[in-house]
């Protein structure tokens, strides 16, 4: 792994690729989990949690 001084470090807050690209992740994870428990339970992500 190469070691990079600070000064060429990206920011990784805000709107930079870094961090819409965990963002695009994390949701498609999101996405999977919830039709999954959708399909294992037969009731909708609302109804789960106790709104439908």
């Amino acid at each position: 792994m190469k070691i990079m001084p600070l000064e060429d470090i990206e920011p990784r807050y805000g709107f930079v690729n870094y961090a819409e690209i965990w963002n695009g992740r994390l949701a498609m994870l999101g996405i999977v989990v919830g039709l999954s428990t959708e399909l294992l339970t037969g009731q909708g992500i609302l109804g789960q949690i106790g709104f439908g």
